[in-house]
């Protein structure tokens, strides 16, 4: 059995990373009996730690918010990512949450051990942040959307779609991805019944959350494939279709984005593409350095002839 003080901050850790527990899941991990755990949930409370208990069958414990904010509890790895994440917030695409973050930093680096300091600024080192030009978005909106998610609680929120449109959304919210310098929720949609990416920038929460609901599965593969397809996919302005003459395999390594290419042989298939203009896939095509043959896309074709006489041109006798 762990010594108290040791099991403490291993009652702190668990609560900090799953919102509720029961009696008996806690005791059963920390190898104590209940009698046992609520005892050291009173030691934490005097402590301050505003731990909440909920009586009955369903009931369990809660870190809850207090009045002052209490010590955390991170472990080694989990410093080190925070400190990393606080230097890219400081110049990333959150509004407002850049003065805070470098302050955030700076408290956490005085506290940090050597060894860990080291291991940041290692990473710091390593690290070049591009200045963009894309859209931001409020941390506010970012905050209320993960507590839904922590909490697997509905979310409803206002959404404008890329043409203006807008309608409101219930969704079981299942994951915050970022991806270049934009942010998507990942998230059931309850009205159509499937899985749905949204640009959290177009995302207007309403608060407050909406009941609990039991997280679908979804694991993390499936969910980095889902959101390159679903973002690339319906970003895309112009489709077309093109034989391509090479393995499926081959062309769907050198696609910037999951693609499905339909099988004719060991050394053709068949791709839908798509991008915001023929120029643009014209150029995409281009770096696939395999013969392809356009099917039924004139602007396709003309954007093809134009880069062709330009390179030719470009190439002199």
């Amino acid at each position: 059995m762990l010594e108290t003080s040791a099991r403490l901050l291993r009652v702190l850790s668990l609560l900090q990373v799953r919102r509720d527990w029961t009696g008996p899941e806690l005791a059963e991990r920390l190898g104590v009996s209940t009698r046992t755990l609520r005892t050291d949930i009173e030691r934490l409370r005097v402590l301050g730690y505003p731990v909440e208990a909920r009586p009955g069958v369903a009931g369990g414990y809660r870190l809850g918010a207090g009045a002052a904010l209490p010590p955390l509890l991170l472990d080694d790895d989990e410093a080190v990512a925070v400190a990393v994440g606080l230097a890219a917030a400081a110049g990333g695409s959150v509004t407002g949450i850049q003065e805070t973050s470098v302050r955030a930093l700076v408290k956490l680096e005085q506290v940090l051990p050597s060894r860990l300091r080291h291991r940041v600024r290692t990473l710091q080192a390593a690290m070049v942040t591009v200045p963009g030009s894309g859209p931001t978005v409020d941390a506010e909106v970012l905050t209320a959307i993960a507590a839904a998610i922590r909490a697997s609680e509905r979310l409803r929120f206002d959404y404008e779609k890329g043409d203006g449109t807008a309608s409101v959304r219930t969704t079981e919210p299942h994951r915050l991805v970022a991806w270049g310098r934009r942010w998507y929720l990942v998230a059931w949609d309850n009205e159509r019944e499937d899985w749905r990416t949204f640009r959290v920038d177009r995302i207007t929460p309403r608060i407050p959350t909406g009941p609990r609901f039991v997280p679908r599965e979804l694991d993390e593969k499936s969910l980095t494939d889902y959101v390159q397809r679903s973002v690339g996919t319906a970003s895309w302005q112009y489709r077309a279709r093109v034989l391509v003459h090479a393995s499926a395999d081959y062309v769907k390594s050198r696609m910037p984005i999951p693609i499905d290419p339909e099988v004719i042989d060991d050394n053709t298939c068949l791709v839908e593409l798509g991008s915001d203009a023929p120029h643009q896939l014209a150029l995409w095509l281009g770096m696939l350095d395999a013969d392809f043959e356009v099917q039924g896309a004139p602007e396709l074709s003309a954007a093809l002839r134009r880069l062709g006489d330009r390179y030719h041109r470009a190439a002199g006798e």
